[in-house]
């Protein structure tokens, strides 16, 4: 078992959570306290679930609730860019992050280990 945060997924979520936390302060107000803290909170769920999963014996039920926490935070940011909290080539940098941390996910899932 490797540690946790010795993953190349986690660390590509950690430092996707990072900058989350950085976009974030920008936001509105209104949004600051509402969808910017929905994100950072599927966010850190994600990635208690990759922990989970490094430290399970079956893997697949914690990849796939990373998984489920992922596509929210792709809705998430969306949704602030439809809201113009963020630049468009913001929101293009934000889901290449979330493309590699979903390939990263879904093939470790397909490994099964």
């Amino acid at each position: 078992m490797t540690i946790h945060s010795n993953l190349p997924v986690y660390k590509a979520s950690y430092d996707f959570l990072l900058d989350v936390f950085i976009f974030t302060k920008n936001f509105k107000r209104e949004y600051k306290y509402t969808i910017g803290n929905d994100i950072k909170k599927e966010m850190s769920w994600m990635i208690a679930d990759i922990y989970r999963a490094n430290n399970s014996n079956s893997k697949y039920q914690p990849l796939e609730s990373a998984i489920d926490h992922l596509e929210v935070v792709r809705l998430y940011i969306r949704l602030i860019k439809d809201l113009k909290q963020i630049s468009l080539d913001k929101f293009i940098s934000l889901n290449e992050r979330i493309e590699e941390v979903s390939l990263q996910l879904y093939a470790w899932k397909k490994s099964g280990t």
